[in-house]
């Protein structure tokens, strides 16, 4: 394992899923009887010391609304990171909002979370230009891409300073013969994202049991998680699932 110590950026998207499950056609987003907040949560992630906060407002606002994104930028002390499809829309929101950091993800629909990576390579000048205008408004910006050489080079030919390096499919194979070749395309990914001047970051299906290993992956400057730490706080309180986190990247 690096000796850097890796970040812990925690994405509260299904906080709200819980809200919207029950409140979607509400007039109110929060207060009253409106709950849970997202961002009240968003405040204990930081206080049990979560380095940045995620959320990723989609097109069909399933789960975290742009109201929330909004005041979050307003009331977090540490760094936000708002995940985005790679539209115009979502760039001028990006522009509006002004997050620490935006990180380019694909977008369907059909799909209950983000799944796969970013095809980089296959609509470069839109991504390159998305990167640009985030940079102008001094927004740093991530592209979430398999751990393939073609998207990692033309990530860092687009002018991203970070990838984060999906990790669905090893989290998937966990449990599988396939695991160690999941692992070491990640290995090899960060390797070449490196090499290229990107900042490694990784996120998708990340847990408690297979984050031991994931800290193994070299180069890696944050992880992004999100289902599990809310999981684990259903049982245990945010304070403790953020700090076991932590824990874990620590390799404690």
């Amino acid at each position: 394992m690096s000796s850097q110590r890796i970040l812990l950026g925690v994405n509260i998207d299904h906080v709200a899923t819980v809200r919207q499950a029950r409140y979607k056609d509400s007039p109110r987003e929060c207060g009253q009887f409106v709950e849970p907040d997202p961002i009240t949560l968003a405040l204990l992630c930081e206080k049990a010391g979560a380095d940045g906060i995620t959320v990723h407002p989609r097109e069909d606002a399933r789960h975290i609304q742009r109201s929330d994104v909004c005041r979050l930028r307003e009331t977090i002390q540490t760094r936000l990171n708002m995940e985005m499809a790679a539209t115009d829309e979502m760039l001028d929101f990006a522009l509006e909002v002004r997050p620490e950091t935006i990180c380019v993800v694909p977008e369907s629909r059909e799909e209950v979370t983000t799944e796969g990576g970013l095809e980089v390579a296959g609509q470069f000048e839109r991504v390159e230009r998305i990167v640009r205008e985030a940079a102008q408004a001094g927004i740093e910006s991530s592209l979430f891409i398999d751990p393939d050489r073609e998207q990692i080079e033309a990530s860092a030919k687009a002018g991203a300073k970070f990838v984060e390096l999906h990790t669905g499919a090893y989290a998937n194979a966990y449990y599988t013969s396939d695991r160690a070749a999941e692992f070491a395309r990640l290995t090899q990914g960060a390797e070449m994202a490196n090499e290229a001047g990107l900042v490694v970051n990784a996120g998708h299906g990340i847990n408690y049991v297979n984050a031991s290993e994931v800290i193994e992956i070299p180069y890696l400057y944050e992880l992004n998680i999100g289902h599990s730490i809310v999981s684990r706080a259903l049982f245990f309180g945010i304070d403790e699932a953020v700090r076991e986190m932590k824990a874990k990247l620590a390799g404690v």
